[in-house]
């Protein structure tokens, strides 16, 4: 299953923490590895960036994410743009937790939970709702796929 996604992370003085999340690792649940954004000077800056290709083997980035000894967790920004996501979606700490953000003019919607687990889990749409365009429905909380898709 084709299902493109982009993940930028950003993080103050954080070049430690993530190195080793720049690095392939076969036991991670997740695939792939983070490059550093180099910054206009030439320099790196503060942020990573990591390229999904499929939606297989991307489940269990937040939590690899949140388990990193951050020297200042509050300034961590976590950015995810699915394929078919209208803007990226914002993740910070909030109580030790990444939780996605609400932005502005903007809502997430899922779809009902796969009938079997042999499915990946999806993370909904993120949709701008002032562009005029027709919206999904919106699945009730209670029939939406529990398991993390990231």
């Amino acid at each position: 299953m084709s299902r493109d996604a982009d993940v930028i992370v950003l993080a103050p003085y954080s070049d430690e923490v993530m190195e080793p999340l720049t690095r392939q690792d076969p036991e991670r649940s997740w695939r792939g590895r983070f490059e550093p954004v180099q910054g206009q000077d030439g320099g790196f800056g503060y942020g990573w960036a990591l390229e999904f290709d499929k939606a297989y083997g991307r489940s269990g980035l937040l939590a690899d994410l949140e388990a990193l000894s951050w020297p200042n967790p509050l300034r961590v920004q976590v950015l995810i743009r699915d394929q078919d996501d209208d803007c990226f979606g914002l993740w910070m700490f909030h109580d030790g937790k990444l939780v996605e953000v609400a932005l502005p003019r903007t809502e997430r919607f899922h779809e009902p939970a796969p009938p079997t687990d042999e499915f990946v889990p999806s993370p909904g749409i993120l949709l701008r709702t002032d562009t005029h365009q027709r919206l999904p429905r919106q699945t009730p909380p209670e029939l939406r796929d529990p398991r993390p898709a990231w």
